[in-house]
């Protein structure tokens, strides 16, 4: 690694909302990255718990932004000195490497312009263990991860995240930056997303809220259709059968889940289409 005044800086973004029961391990995970140069910038959405509290513990950089998930993340990269930035929702955890490999990645490598940090779930429950399963399929599967450290002078040219995408934002902004000739590579290194007790009912409502508002992001990537569009027929579900009939337990629950949660998007999708219609 190179010497400590000559390390870049890294932004760590992250936005809350209520957060304060997985906010502390996150934070914690940050302290105890083995890369030195980084600064927390917290973006809060009118929480009423001790989620703000709990973040002033780690940084002073602690605002206030909304509505949604990607007004807070821009505003958020606004604050941003680093010459990297690195997006994180508040239930997830860094394993230690995860920024040192990100930034030696981009230093080594000028053309790359953003990365991939490779995700696994974790959690209570029968539930839980089958979306365990389900991100086990997409490690490695470019239409499915989506990057979440950027060159930060990239990010603020593509204009950051979409203001009228809530759900699928997290692909539409690289994506629109691969269409730009940016090139995305990716790390070894994991991030841990916190399921807690995972349930497919609840799930199934974030479907239909975010598909009630993806009609955008679909007309606007039309080849991602196949790939992340159809939530029980994925490709890499057959290009991968063989873990499937590995575990038939899990694999029957992969099913039922996907199905619950594809009515869900499906009902979304239909309310976003008539309301476009209306409108």
């Amino acid at each position: 690694m190179l010497k400590l005044k000559k390390l870049p800086l890294v932004s760590v973004i992250i936005t809350t909302r209520n957060s304060a029961t997985t906010l502390s391990a996150l934070l914690e995970s940050i302290r105890k990255q083995t890369y030195p140069k980084i600064e927390i910038i917290l973006v809060d959405n009118k929480s009423t718990d001790r989620t703000t509290e709990i973040a002033r513990e780690y940084t002073r950089k602690v605002y206030n932004k909304g509505p949604e998930r990607s007004a807070q993340r821009n505003f958020g990269v606004k604050q941003a000195s680093g010459k990297y930035i690195l997006i994180l929702d508040s239930d997830m955890r860094l394993t230690k490497l995860v920024v040192e490999q990100c930034v030696n990645k981009l230093e080594k490598s000028p053309l790359i312009g953003a990365l991939v940090i490779p995700e696994k779930s974790f959690g209570e429950g029968f539930w839980t263990k089958v979306k365990v399963y389900e991100r086990e399929f997409y490690l490695g599967e470019s239409d499915i991860e989506a990057a979440r450290f950027f060159r930060t002078n990239i990010f603020r040219k593509s204009g950051g995240y979409d203001l009228s995408i809530t759900g699928p934002e997290d692909w539409d902004l690289p994506l629109r930056m691969k269409k730009d000739g940016v090139k995305i590579s990716r790390i070894k290194s994991f991030i841990l997303h916190n399921e807690g007790r995972f349930s497919i009912t609840r799930s199934a409502k974030k479907k239909f809220y975010y598909a009630s508002h993806a009609l955008s992001y679909l007309q606007r990537h039309p080849e991602m259709i196949s790939s992340q569009g159809n939530l029980l027929f994925r490709p890499v579900f057959f290009r991968k059968w063989r873990k499937l009939i590995s575990h038939p337990v899990l694999a029957f629950g992969l099913l039922l889940m996907r199905s619950v949660e594809m009515t869900g998007a499906l009902l979304g999708l239909i309310a976003s289409i008539l309301y476009s219609k209306k409108h």
